[in-house]
């Protein structure tokens, strides 16, 4: 079959069976094949060679799309023998050896590459929420902020597309499969979800969570109304240089950051803001018909990076937490059977062609040199929490009605 049929069945059959009894099921085909074969006439024993090239280029797209079901010992021992079969249909020829060992050889790596991510699982910032720390000591003018670090829009989009792209690479097409698996008792399988959980999913949510709290504390903790404004037109400045770039999920972070209430509240400081720049952004953002404006510029970008001939221009992270969306809201409109019984091949192969898609986005190389002291501050710069965020922002500017005063008061 054409790659992305097996790309697609490969996909979307772990929602019904585990990986290792499918392959299971493929090392019985291959024993059956092959004695029939064998016991054949000249002619079928000549098949024999054709029947291993194809298997071949089964495991070799399995191997290569989908290493981590191939992690445990079972699947890892059921592979061995289907290799050791094949070879037997095509002795004398050493090339069959030769890509067997080879896949074997990338299929090690990509797991070994994979096992250390999952041991650096890098510790979450945590928020500052000590109120003493906030209270009566708001950073002075001297403490470091974003603009000491980089004052740059462009540079710093430039980064963080740098930091999105190594996050989205961790990300693998079983990963996004368990938003359907997890929620099917519906055949009553466990997937392997059960092993690996959704976590390099939930780090790359937790990225956005915090950025979004980042461009936030940047802005409350500043203690001059210039210097805050200046501070908000810088990060209008950024999320409009990823947008430029194809980087959504950067600039919809930055966005979010702008729009949570500690920052919205701040009247005095938006007021001598231009915001025309941020009415474009919102609008592109705008969630009214299903996030119309998005979607659009997202085909753009995505029509783009198809005709690109350089890295930059092939660029497009979607808004990761949308992407998602999409693929559960299929996932829940549709059926995953048919009312005669049979699997509902049309909804999966929908699912697989936007998982497809995002694979071919996570792969392009980052056209931008990596700045480790923006990336530090970006990454390790201390965050407030919400009730910290709040303090700052009625430090700096007080509160205005009665709801406000009432909370105050309790936040003191």
């Amino acid at each position: 079959p054409q790659r992305t049929y097996i790309f697609t069945f490969l996909l979307s059959s772990r929602v019904f069976i585990h990986p290792h009894e499918l392959l299971a099921k493929v090392g019985q085909i291959c024993i059956k094949q092959k004695q029939q074969l064998e016991a054949g006439t000249e002619a079928e024993k000549a098949k024999l060679k054709s029947f291993a090239a194809k298997i071949i280029q089964l495991l070799k797209e399995w191997t290569e799309t989908f290493p981590y079901d191939f992690q445990d010992e079972k699947s890892m021992k059921e592979l061995k023998e289907i290799a050791h079969r094949i070879t037997q249909c095509d002795e004398e020829n050493g090339t069959v050896k030769k890509i067997i060992s080879q896949m074997t050889q990338n299929l090690l790596m990509a797991l070994s590459a994979r096992s250390q991510y999952q041991e650096i699982r890098e510790k979450f910032r945590q928020p500052v929420t000590d109120k003493g720390t906030i209270l009566k000591t708001k950073p002075q003018s001297t403490q470091k902020d974003i603009l000491s670090v980089c004052c740059d829009p462009l540079i710093l989009a430039q980064q963080l597309t740098y930091i999105e792209l190594e996050r989205v690479s961790n990300i693998y097409p079983e990963d996004l499969m368990q938003i359907v698996s997890h929620m099917d008792s519906l055949d009553n399988h466990k997937c392997r979800g059960d092993v690996t959980k959704t976590y390099n999913l939930e780090a790359y949510d937790n990225w956005f969570n915090c950025l979004s709290m980042l461009v936030a504390t940047e802005i409350c903790r500043v203690v001059k109304k210039k210097q805050r404004t200046r501070m908000v037109e810088f990060f209008i400045d950024v999320a409009r240089e990823c947008f430029n770039i194809g980087n959504f999920n950067s600039m919809m972070a930055i966005i979010s950051g702008m729009n949570l209430s500690p920052v919205a509240r701040l009247k005095k400081t938006w007021s001598k803001v231009k915001t025309a720049k941020f009415d474009v952004l919102e609008h592109h953002m705008d969630p009214s018909s299903n996030f119309c404006n998005y979607r659009t510029a997202l085909q753009g970008a995505a029509q783009r990076s198809q005709t690109a001939n350089s890295n930059r221009e092939k660029i497009v992270i979607p808004v990761f937490n949308l992407f998602i969306k999409d693929i559960y809201f299929l996932h829940k409109i549709h059926t995953n059977r048919l009312p005669n019984g049979q699997i509902n091949f049309k909804k999966f192969w929908e699912i697989s062609r936007q998982i497809h898609d995002f694979l071919t986005w996570k792969q392009v190389e980052c056209p931008f040199e990596k700045d480790k002291k923006i990336q530090s501050y970006l990454l390790t710069a201390p965050i407030y929490s919400e009730e910290a965020l709040f303090i700052a922002s009625f430090e700096s500017e007080g509160p205005e009605n009665h709801m406000e005063k009432d909370s105050w008061k309790t936040l003191r």
